[in-house]
């Protein structure tokens, strides 16, 4: 009695004229599908995001959606004259000069407690990490009040300062975790060689976890740019930030869906042309030991 095993299906390629066959597991195509179907599951609020923004305002509210439609660009015109100028411009001050400090501060902590490590290190890591043990909602009042007695509220400054203590603890445990992954050796060398400790860091270490840097400059770009509690509790006018203006599309009238969609498409597209541009040095980071 013989017995047969279930066949697969299969695709034959011809290489340099030799034919190679390759079977087809019924389970990983099926798992492909799953995953297709569930990114798509994810992408498609964005998309949808992105058609209604360049609908009516009548046909953004119709039940069942509409899916024909002739595009516009007036929802744009709409958000450009209800003032998204300014906190799209406090918005990028805010994120831009919180990540230059959250690196300029953080890339000599992270080596001090890597490849130079100080006394206690594990003391001064548990300090950082502790300061995002404390909800935000928590420390509001004392932060208002400190802010207001210093005349600092609505001040874009203020939001600086804050974004860059938010986002350092972050950082150094996330630049610590790269500067581990290179060989003290090197140091030794370039000093070897009569590198000064400056000249070292900068020529050697640096460039090597750049990736790490880049990294880690995006999540802090991503965490500053929608940051909210602060920005809605800290500001009025003057330095309103992006969340904070998206809030005023909701109304007692109801929500302005085009509208709405069209601001969250242009305060969305800085981050998704950040992402772009650093995507290669983000996936080397993040294999290089960014996130364990």
């Amino acid at each position: 009695m013989t017995t047969t095993s279930p066949t697969r299906a299969s695709s034959s390629t011809t290489i340099d004229g030799v034919e190679i066959t390759r079977r087809r597991n019924p389970r990983a195509s099926l798992l492909t599908a799953f995953t297709w179907i569930l990114a798509l599951g994810f992408f498609f609020p964005v998309l949808w995001m992105v058609l209604t923004a360049f609908k009516q305002e009548s046909d953004a509210a119709t039940n069942p959606p509409t899916f024909i439609f002739t595009p516009t660009l007036d929802q744009f015109k709409e958000v450009f004259d209800a003032g998204i100028a300014t906190p799209l411009l406090n918005s990028l001050f805010a994120t831009i000069v919180s990540t230059i400090l959250v690196l300029a501060l953080g890339v000599p902590a992270a080596f001090a407690l890597s490849l130079r490590p100080v006394r206690k290190t594990q003391d001064a890591l548990f300090f950082f990490i502790s300061t995002k043990m404390l909800p935000i909602v928590a420390a509001i009042i004392p932060l208002y009040v400190i802010v207001g007695r210093i005349g600092m509220l609505d001040n874009i400054w203020t939001l600086v300062i804050l974004y860059t203590a938010m986002n350092l603890p972050i950082a150094v445990w996330m630049m610590r975790s790269f500067f581990l992954e290179v060989p003290g050796e090197l140091l030794e060398a370039a000093s070897i060689d009569g590198a000064s400790l400056w000249t070292s860091v900068r020529e050697v270490i640096l460039p090597l976890i750049s990736p790490g840097i880049a990294a880690t400059a995006l999540i802090c770009v991503i965490f500053s740019w929608n940051e909210f509690f602060f920005a809605v509790n800290m500001t009025a006018v003057n330095a309103q930030t992006m969340p904070v203006f998206l809030t005023g599309f909701m109304s007692g009238q109801g929500l302005y869906w085009a509208q709405l969609s069209a601001a969250s498409v242009l305060a969305a597209l800085p981050v998704v042309i950040c992402g772009w541009i650093a995507q290669n040095k983000l996936v080397r980071g993040l294999s290089f030991g960014a996130i364990k």
